[in-house]
C-alpha cells in the first residue's frame, strides 16, 4: 500500500499530476534501458499489441516489407501485412517452432519486421549483428518478452515495442513505442494509402504529435497501472537496474537448463542453446512414452500436468501457448525468483510421473 499513498487515483490522466506521472513511466524507462537519447517513446494503447499495430498501419508500404516469423506473434504480423494492410510487396520468412528463420535472408534496403523473442515458442534472436548498420530501410521489433531481460543494440532498432504486463510483470492494456529519428522521419514524410483508426495517428500536420511521448495518451489509461509500472521501474533501479534485471532473468534459466540435463523427460523447445529465452522458457516433452501417443493423447496428457500443478497451487497458466506445440512454459522474466524456479522443478517431476502413471493405467 506504500506505493499508492502518493498515486494519482479518481484524478484525470490530463491533470497536471496525471501528466506527470505518465512522463515519469516514459523517463524512467528511458533510464533504465539505456534508450539513446534521440529516441522517443510513448505511453499508447491496446498493450504491445496496439503499439505493434501502430507502427505497422503507420509505418509500412512507403517501400517492400520483410517479415520473420517463427511463433504465434510474429505469425500474426505477417497475416495481418497480407490480408489487413494488403502490403503488395511482402516477403515472410518463416521457421517451424524451436527454430529461428535464416536472420541473413533479409535485405536491409526494405523494411523488416521481427520479434526479438518469440514469447510463444521460447526462441529468441541472439544479437543484432545480422542487423545493418547502413540500413536504408526501418527495424521493426516487437520486444515485448525481451525489454528489461535481454540486451537490446537500440542502435540497431527503429522501432522497438513492448508491455507493462511481461518483464516488470505489470497490468495489461497499456504498450510503449519507441521511435528512432530515422522512424520519426518516416512517420512525418510518409502518407500510408489507407485510413488510420484515431488510436494509430501519431502525426499531425506531416509533424509528429509530440504530446504522445511526453505522457499526454491518446486513450485514457488506469492511472493504478500507472501506479504499478512506476513501482515495478523504481524497484528496477534500487537492485541495479538492467544488469540486474538482466542478469535475474539468466540465473532463472540456468537453473532450469541444470534441470533438464538431468530430465529424463523434459527438454527445451528451442534448439540452438543460443537462441534459448531467458523469459518465456519453453519445454517439450522428449519421453518416448509420451511422444508415442497421438496428438490428442499428448494434448489430454499435457493438460493433465498443467490442471495437478494448478490444483495443487504449484504453478499456474503453465501450459505452452494454444498454437504452439503440446509441452510447458515457465516464465523466467526478472521479477521471478530462482528460488521459486528451483522450488517448482520437483513439482514438474511429479506431476509428469503422476499423469504419466495414470495415463498407462487409462490405456
Amino acid at each position: 500500500m506504500d506505493a499508492l499513498k502518493d498515486a494519482a487515483l479518481g484524478r484525470s490522466h490530463r491533470a497536471k499530476i496525471g501528466k506527470h506521472k505518465l512522463a515519469d513511466v516514459i523517463e524512467r524507462s528511458k533510464k533504465v534501458l539505456g534508450i539513446p537519447g534521440a529516441y522517443v517513446l510513448g505511453i499508447v494503447p491496446a498493450s504491445d499489441t496496439g503499439a505493434v499495430e501502430m507502427a505497422l498501419w503507420s509505418l509500412l508500404g512507403e517501400r517492400g516489407v520483410d517479415i520473420l516469423a517463427w511463433e504465434a506473434f510474429s505469425s500474426g504480423w505477417a497475416t495481418d501485412c497480407k490480408n489487413q494492410l494488403r502490403l503488395k510487396d511482402l516477403r515472410v520468412f518463416n521457421a517451424d517452432y524451436g527454430q529461428l528463420p535464416d536472420l541473413h535472408q533479409v535485405d536491409w534496403t526494405r523494411d523488416v519486421v521481427f520479434a526479438w523473442n518469440g514469447t510463444t515458442s521460447g526462441v529468441r534472436i541472439p544479437n543484432g549483428d545480422w542487423i545493418a548498420a547502413d540500413r536504408q530501410g526501418l527495424s521493426v521489433c516487437d520486444a515485448t518478452s525481451a525489454v528489461f531481460a535481454m540486451d537490446i543494440p537500440w542502435d540497431k532498432l527503429d522501432v522497438v515495442t513492448w508491455s507493462w504486463q511481461k518483464v516488470l510483470g505489470g497490468e495489461g492494456a497499456h504498450g510503449m513505442l519507441a521511435l528512432s529519428p530515422r522512424a520519426v522521419q518516416r512517420l512525418e514524410t510518409f502518407i500510408p494509402d489507407r485510413p488510420l483508426p484515431k488510436i494509430f495517428q501519431m502525426t499531425k500536420g506531416s509533424k509528429l504529435i509530440e504530446g504522445i511521448f511526453e505522457g499526454e495518451t491518446i486513450n485514457t489509461p488506469s492511472m493504478l497501472c500507472v501506479e504499478d509500472a512506476l513501482d515495478g521501474l523504481q524497484w528496477a533501479e534500487s537492485i541495479g537496474g538492467l544488469p540486474a534485471l538482466i542478469a535475474r532473468s539468466i540465473a532463472n534459466l540456468k537453473c532450469i537448463e541444470d534441470w533438464v540435463a538431468q530430465s529424463s523427460w523434459a527438454a527445451f523447445l528451442a534448439e540452438e542453446k543460443s537462441t534459448r529465452s531467458s523469459t518465456s522458457i519453453c519445454l517439450k516433452i522428449k519421453d518416448p512414452a509420451f511422444t508415442s501417443l497421438s496428438a490428442d493423447d499428448q494434448s489430454a496428457h499435457a493438460k493433465s500436468i498443467v490442471s495437478t500443478l494448478e490444483k495443487e497451487r504449484a504453478a499456474y497458466d503453465i501450459g505452452a501457448y494454444r498454437d504452439a506445440p503440446v509441452g510447458l512454459r515457465v516464465w523466467g522474466g526478472a521479477t521471478v525468483e530462482t528460488s521459486d524456479i528451483q522450488t517448482l522443478l520437483p513439482w514438474l517431476d511429479w506431476a509428469y510421473a503422476s499423469a504419466r502413471d495414470s495415463f498407462a493405467r487409462a490405456l
